[in-house]
């Protein structure tokens, strides 16, 4: 006999538990685009410039030291002013600043294409690196806003950081093609319409994450002792190059700088402490307590160790091909194309192991390729075939938006969601004051190693040990964060 109670008859539904398990939310692209586009002219701005120097120099018949602070005075004032940047976006909202930013950024564009003189194209140069400053940090805490799932947000990162590194690669063949067709003007009149479409995204789609009632009031002896004590490490490594190590110039803002940022701790210290006890006191700039999390403090030595050999090699590799090989500012620019087109594998590459290992795995990685690609420049002499060197090109290229990606997320993940801004400062901080020593250091060596090859080839070996310890950092940070999470 057979039953007819339903309760005991087979299922005939699929079995829901055999279904496969729904991947990441698609990606929504304009929040993407808006907050890329900011970031591609910051990054851009960097080394669009200098292919354009001889034209500045003869159009508005600047002096060396003008040039000097026409093209390293806007990563000067970036860096300086990145702290600040943050902490007012954690205060009062970080969709405001990131608009802002943009403001300023455009308009600083405007007075460097229109500038009569050297000294108005520095001011508004340094313009143009606060307007940096307000929407770098903004940028990073909306795009953590806009994708909270982790596996979307590593995809997100990912393209916001190929954007980054394909911007600041293509400075040199951008800023060259613009010159031969145009003038020297052209490099900051295109700022413009890349601002435009940023700002009309970003009002129609990126939404303002809900801003956390803050006590408590603004921290101006903070704000000030940290830009002064920024501008002056910045500046000094800025000057390093040309001036020497040991100018009074440079040793005078060094000593200014450290003493700042000494004061400028001692008084977060005092400001943390008083804040815990009075909800309503003055609030640190920097809570210096983000420094008890292993993972971003290690992130962040990560960060600065990256940027030192990278950014410091690509500088002298630039001087290679252009006074080495002889070759022309554009043809230069195309020659380090193959680095830069390895952004567009890494960003996939490296948000997808992302998502699946977590940050540290790609990093550790990306590093050691990274380390060993730094030596293959070994092999670079007056008349070594391109093809030789292409290891190097595509190694670096590679490995170093991999890290940048992954050091980004590692960010996110340690830093809280209402201090997003401010750790997004600190790691560009690190970032900036990394590529600004490196620069000023490998540049030093080029005259105390007995031409341009000796020094490329010790800087290649320095930028390998500082991806080699990047890497160690990593690897064990990425044990312990592991351990920690299965405890």
């Amino acid at each position: 006999m057979t039953s007819t109670d339903p309760s005991l008859s087979p299922a005939r539904t699929p079995d829901a538990s055999a279904a496969p398990p729904p991947g990441p939310p698609p990606l929504s692209l304009p929040p993407l685009i808006a907050l890329s586009l900011g970031y591609f002219l910051v990054m851009l701005d960097v080394t669009v410039v200098n292919v354009a120097v001889p034209a500045i120099q003869d159009s508005l018949d600047a002096g060396p030291s003008d040039l000097q602070w026409i093209v390293d005075g806007y990563s000067a004032f970036f860096a300086g002013l990145l702290l600040l940047g943050g902490g007012l976006g954690d205060r009062f909202g970080h969709r405001t600043l990131f608009l802002s930013g943009l403001g300023v950024f455009a308009a600083a564009s405007v007075g460097c294409a229109l500038a009569p003189s050297a000294g108005v194209l520095i001011a508004a140069r340094l313009a143009q690196g606060a307007g940096a400053a307000l929407l770098v940090p903004a940028s990073f805490a909306l795009l953590q806003a806009a994708y909270p799932d982790r596996a979307q947000r590593a995809r997100a990162v990912g393209y916001w950081g190929l954007v980054s590194a394909v911007a600041f690669g293509a400075g040199p063949a951008v800023g060259g093609l613009l010159v031969a067709g145009f003038d020297w003007r052209a490099v900051f009149w295109v700022n413009l319409p890349v601002a435009a479409v940023a700002v009309l995204l970003t009002l129609r789609h990126v939404p303002a994450p809900g801003r956390r009632a803050r006590a408590g009031r603004m921290d101006p002896a903070g704000l000030v002792l940290g830009v002064l004590g920024l501008l002056g490490v910045a500046g000094a490594l800025n000057e390093a190059g040309s001036a020497g190590w040991t100018s009074p110039e440079v040793l005078a803002l060094f000593a200014g700088g450290v003493v700042c940022l000494a004061a400028f701790v001692a008084v977060e210290l005092r400001l943390e402490k008083g804040s815990s006890v009075r909800p309503d006191g003055r609030r640190p700039l920097l809570p210096l307590s983000l420094f008890r999390g292993v993972r971003l403090s290690a992130t962040i030595v990560i960060g600065l160790l990256l940027s030192f050999g990278y950014y410091g090699l690509l500088f002298v590799a630039t001087l290679y091909f252009q006074q080495e090989r002889e070759l022309s500012a554009l043809s230069t620019g195309f020659a380090l194309l193959p680095s830069v087109c390895m952004g567009f594998l890494a960003a996939p590459l490296s948000s997808r192991l992302t998502a699946r290992t977590g940050p540290y795995v790609p990093m550790a990685g990306a590093l050691l390729l990274g380390s060993a690609g730094f030596l293959g420049w070994l092999a670079a002499g007056p008349d070594t075939p391109y093809a030789v060197l292409l290891f190097a090109l595509m190694a670096t290229g590679l490995a170093t938006p991999v890290t940048v990606v992954a050091s980004t997320v590692a960010v996110m993940e340690a830093s809280p969601t209402e201090k997003a801004g401010t750790a997004s400062a600190v790691f560009n901080v690190s970032r900036q004051v990394g590529s600004a020593l490196g620069v000023a250091l490998f540049g030093t060596l080029l005259g105390a190693t007995g031409g341009l090859i000796g020094g490329l080839h010790t800087s290649a070996v320095i930028a390998a040990v500082a991806f080699l310890l990047a890497s160690v950092l990593a690897a064990v940070t990425g044990r312990r964060a592991d351990a920690a999470r299965a405890g």
